[in-house]
């Protein structure tokens, strides 16, 4: 399939404009389970929490937004799967179900709901790659703070406290920064 082809048909996202094989999805999904691995490593403990500020949930979200559901879901179960087997690229090098595993399976299901938004253009303006990105990071909270509250042995309210609240500042960052880096992205490539 050539670029002309995949950019001419609607709910492409920016992988899609790489030539179409096999191995190129294999190879994006090998990309994405590394950067989340990568990013993961960039690590500040939060006092009071067993769950640092990492760059892992910036990647995550990023590969499902460059990469589509599939191959986004694809990438962060590849990385999940191989965590759990051993491989130490969870959070400072950890590996296994630790309290914070809730964030990683969060993980999966936000980049399946970012990479299907961006299919629908999600990606392309500022305003709704915003939106995009807040909702992928409430779909890891959604999941992870609950998960932490059960593993940790916490209340709810302890949960919030250590597990959502001292990360809103930098999730709103995070989120300022992919919206205006992806749909950048689009407008470098002549094709949004």
């Amino acid at each position: 399939m050539s670029t002309a082809s995949v950019t001419a048909r609607p709910g492409a996202v920016l992988a899609d404009l790489l030539p179409s094989s096999r191995v190129r999805d294999a190879a994006l999904v090998l990309g994405g389970a590394a950067l989340t691995g990568l990013a993961a490593q960039i690590a500040v403990p939060v006092p009071g929490s067993p769950v640092p500020v990492t760059g892992q949930t910036f990647a995550a979200l990023l590969v499902g937004t460059t990469l589509g559901a599939r191959r986004g879901f694809a990438a962060l179960a590849l990385y999940a799967v191989a965590g759990l087997a051993g491989v130490p690229w969870f959070a400072q090098g950890g590996s296994g179900a630790s309290v914070s595993f809730g964030y990683v399976l969060g993980m999966l299901l936000a980049a399946a709901a970012v990479g299907a938004l961006a299919r629908r253009g999600a990606d392309r303006s500022p305003l709704r790659m915003a939106g995009t990105m807040l909702l992928g990071e409430a779909i890891i909270y959604a999941v992870g703070v609950p998960y932490l509250a059960f593993a940790a042995h916490m209340s709810a309210t302890a949960a919030i406290a250590a597990g959502l609240t001292p990360f809103l500042i930098g999730d709103a960052l995070k989120a300022a920064l992919a919206m205006g880096a992806l749909p950048t992205a689009w407008k470098l490539t002549g094709k949004s």
